[in-house]
């Protein structure tokens, strides 16, 4: 007796078949296919920041973002969900689908100094993310206030006393710079951490604390207005915004520290995409607006390669580790 194949028997096979041409084409079945870059943008690309509006590194992403969105020809609105020091929303990014559509923008002392701070599953891995771009350098400055009388960092070295001095906060470079700064130089002081740069310079203005170490672009309107004097800086080398004022490094101390920024993808994002995106940044980083904007908010251009980031930010994360071991710091109280 010869037997047909029923209806069933039929779909049964045609989804086999299907099954076995996803596979052959590299798809991913149980996630969908993988995003078809040629098709990249398909919609807003969203780049979030951890920190709040307003700041500078919310400026930073909404300059970078008005000059890449025309390149991609898709919009980039910059989403602020600020907490932990950017860990929550770059942790929430490094979750979603790696299609391109969801980015960050991160600030180094997040992978190289938060981590120092905070327990192991609070801290973010650089390798659970792929960095698209290096953005740009800003460098920290220490301040005194004006009823403080220190004019040089050897006045606050030969004070022979106590003295107070703010923070931006804890796990960020300035905490790590003045604190590893104090150990290397014999300086007693009462470490007063606030949420960010704007309340740590408030607090010198108002002499509630002598000292503190702030970012140059908050900083330097008030340098210039004579306010707040500036006594180190903590590049590597002299800041061009500040020719006068001597790097710590310079003044004997090994305390290299800078705030670095970059925009991340989740893991896995195809590389088609990737190089789509770094073309639109470098767009932006040709624009006079973005240029402009760079050196009204006197930062150091520092647009280097994702490898390049990845590469340095884990060099500066031992740096950093090394030097809080061999002065006994602990960053996070009472972690």
């Amino acid at each position: 007796m010869k037997h047909f194949p029923t209806r069933r028997t039929i779909l049964g096979t045609a989804s086999v078949f299907t099954l076995l041409a996803l596979t052959a084409c590299g798809g991913n079945v149980a996630g969908g296919a993988a995003p078809d870059a040629s098709k990249y943008p398909a919609g807003p690309v969203t780049l979030t920041v951890g920190q709040a509006a307003g700041g500078s590194t919310d400026l930073i992403a909404r300059a970078l973002a008005e000059g890449a969105a025309k390149t991609l020809g898709a919009p980039m609105p910059v989403v602020n969900k600020p907490g932990a020091n950017g860990a929550l929303a770059t942790k929430e990014v490094a979750g979603k689908p790696a299609d391109g559509q969801e980015l960050v923008l991160l600030n180094a002392s997040l992978i190289t100094i938060t981590p120092l701070a905070v327990s192991a599953d609070e801290a973010v891995n650089i390798d659970d993310l792929d960095i698209i771009a290096g953005l740009s350098q800003d460098d920290y400055v220490l301040v005194a206030s004006g009823q403080s009388g220190f004019k040089s960092f050897k006045d606050v070295t030969d004070a022979g006393r106590n003295v107070t001095f703010g923070t931006t906060g804890v796990g960020t470079g300035s905490q790590l710079a003045q604190t590893v700064l104090f150990k290397q130089a014999g300086v007693q002081g009462t470490d007063v951490p606030f949420d960010s740069g704007k309340p740590a310079l408030t607090a010198v203005l108002g002499n509630q604390v002598e000292l503190a170490t702030i970012q140059l672009g908050e900083a330097m309107p008030q340098i210039e207005a004579g306010k707040v004097a500036p006594l180190l800086v903590f590049s590597e080398e002299r800041n061009a915004f500040l020719p006068d004022v001597p790097s710590a490094k310079e003044a004997g101390y090994d305390v290299p520290v800078a705030q670095y920024r970059a925009v991340a993808a989740p893991k896995g994002t195809p590389q088609d995409v990737k190089d789509k995106l770094l073309a639109a940044f470098r767009e932006s980083f040709k624009t006079e607006a973005y240029q402009e904007f760079n050196k009204k908010n006197l930062l150091t251009p520092k647009e280097i390669s994702g490898e390049e980031v990845t590469t340095q930010w884990k060099d500066y994360a031992a740096k950093y580790k090394e030097l809080v071991e061999k002065h006994g710091i602990n960053l996070g109280g009472n972690k």
